[in-house]
């Protein structure tokens, strides 16, 4: 019993340390949008979300499955004590990664004009679209090495690298977008168009930025498994397995590995390609400005999904680490232990997700207002529109990793491309509503994200036999949600009210709603003594609260 304890808190440390590396990241990722903003403005923002979004989807069907294929492989064959095939299975997927990411490098510098141009009506978008083609083959790289330690059941080179990378991106992404937003303005000066170059131009400097911090993350994994590799070299030589695999099995394993996760996560994410697709060709055809629809699609992307995503990637982080525990305990038969990794992997999201989507909603505009200098109202309904959004991709998200755990990875993919269509009719039937312009693309986004999580939950409870405690789980982080999103909204107007202050009234509202949900979710039970201990520092947290009175 002692040890079936310890291995939970270690399966929920580990998917701490990469929750909380993406709650860095994504701070990060946040803090640097923000003058990044400031320089490229709306349409800038347009453009680099445009290409981000190409990239991001070529990336998820080159190598963006590549680190949970290689952490499953290289998990179940350390469980056996297998090393060298373990080995052998980092070997083959670098061939693999050298050789699908450097197709989609190929592939996207020289589709670029066809890709922004043709297919998503946003030609400016394509200087920043070939800065992000080679990191496609760097990204592919690194995810062999992130994968292969997360296989060792460790988090921690994939979280520090994460931190770093998004650290120098973040720098670079600034200092370029200021020097070649200025040099596109001169450009345009001379060419007659000013303002789409400068913006273009400086789009490509936001994407340099990601290319630099890639440099560095795999640089940064590469010297960290040279010096693991001494103690590996041990494990290597006491392996005296007769079971040698060839390239060429793995190399199968590999692939037939990936493909269900990929269709699954090229479906799940292919989307926003859609949204964008759909929503800027039939909003020219509905006759608005292109320069109104820039502006709309820059806040969707630049401001809206930049938000939504903090939280989100606590669920992607949590994934990532459930997948390695998941598969030993259910390779084993130990279905208890895959139930309890389940229920507490679905609890510590919601515990996240509900505050997150509650406090978003409260103070949309005010924190369009802090982060973005933007008062424009549609900016603020939009979060308060598709708030919603964080708690069903949250879910989704996470489900999509348990389900690859236990073995189903064909599901994911049913169920997204199911969520998809409806997704696309939706859209479609809301967008012939001619208010509804933009919201039209969050409804039907918040829309597909809620059928995706309803559908694998339902088969998660059906292949798995995991139940979630409706009290512990869901109704519990609601209810101090809500009551503090009224009391967060209350304060804001109230201190903004006496003071004027936007910033300073947000950020104090903010802070007192972090400290009362906390205080609420410990005074009701939704929070316990075993949730904190498994928390880095845990036990140093318990002992502050317990001289505070608060457990």
């Amino acid at each position: 019993m002692a040890t079936k304890k310890n291995s939970d808190a270690g399966f929920l440390m580990q998917g701490s340390i990469l929750a909380v590396a993406s709650i860095i990241s994504r701070i990060v990722g946040l803090i640097y949008r923000i003058p990044l903003t400031s320089i490229i403005g709306k349409t800038g923002n347009d453009y680099y979300g445009t290409a981000y979004e190409i990239y991001n989807i070529i990336l998820i069907i080159s190598s963006y499955s590549i680190p949970l294929a290689v952490s499953k492989l290289v998990a179940a064959r350390m469980a056996v004590g297998e090393t060298k095939n373990a080995f052998r299975v980092l070997k083959g997927s670098l061939l693999f990664a050298f050789v699908s990411g450097g197709i989609a490098m190929c592939v996207v510098y020289f589709g670029a004009e066809w890709l922004t141009g043709t297919l998503l009506k946003t030609p400016y978008s394509v200087i920043a679209l070939k800065v992000l083609a080679p990191v496609l083959l760097i990204v592919a790289v690194l995810g062999v090495f992130r994968g292969f330690f997360q296989g060792l059941n460790t988090m921690v080179p994939s979280a520090l690298s994460q931190i770093g990378e998004q650290i120098i991106n973040a720098i670079i992404s600034v200092a370029a977008a200021y020097f070649l937003f200025s040099y596109g303005s001169r450009i345009g000066g001379v060419l007659g168009d000013k303002e789409n170059y400068a913006a273009a131009y400086g789009a490509a400097g936001g994407t340099l930025g990601t290319a630099v911090g890639a440099v560095f993350a795999l640089g940064f994994m590469v010297v960290l498994f040279l010096l693991f590799y001494p103690r590996f070299k041990k494990k290597l030589i006491r392996d005296h397995s007769r079971n040698v695999e060839d390239y060429r099995s793995i190399a199968g394993i590999l692939i037939f590995t990936i493909i269900p996760v990929l269709l699954s996560t090229t479906i799940y994410n292919v989307s926003s390609i859609i949204d964008q697709m759909i929503f800027k060709n039939m909003a020219v055809s509905l006759g608005y400005e292109s320069s109104q629809i820039s502006q709309w699609w820059g806040v969707y992307t630049g401001q809206y999904k930049v938000l939504i995503n903090v939280p989100i990637s606590i669920a992607s982080a949590m994934a990532a680490s459930s997948v390695v525990s998941l598969t030993t305990a259910y390779k084993s038969g130990d279905m208890k232990t895959v139930r309890m990794r389940i229920h507490s992997a679905t609890r510590f999201i919601m515990i996240i997700a509900f505050p997150c989507t509650v406090g978003l909603m409260a103070l949309a505009s005010p924190i369009n207002m802090l982060l973005f200098s933007d008062s424009d109202p549609t900016s603020g309904y939009m979060m308060l529109v598709g708030g919603v959004a964080v708690i069903f991709y949250s879910l989704s998200t996470l489900s999509n990793g348990l389900l690859q755990g236990i073995d189903r990875l064909k599901i994911p993919v049913r169920n997204a491309a199911i969520a998809l269509v409806a997704q696309a009719v939706l859209l479609v039937w809301l967008l012939l509503f001619p208010r509804l312009h933009i919201y039209a693309v969050i409804i039907a986004n918040a829309f597909y994200a809620f059928l995706m999580c309803l559908l694998n939950n339902l088969a998660l409870r059906k292949y798995s036999g995991a139940k979630q405690n409706f009290m512990s789980t869901y109704f519990k982080p609601l209810f101090s949600s809500a009551l503090m999103g009224v009391a967060v909204f209350l304060i804001y107007k109230a201190l903004y009210a006496i003071c004027h202050v936007n910033s300073l009234s947000t950020i104090l509202a903010i802070m007192a709603g972090v400290v009362l949900y906390f205080v609420l979710m410990l005074m009701i039970g939704g929070i316990k003594k075993r949730d904190i201990r498994r928390l880095p520092k845990g036990k140093q947290i318990l002992a502050v609260l317990e001289r505070l009175h608060l457990l």
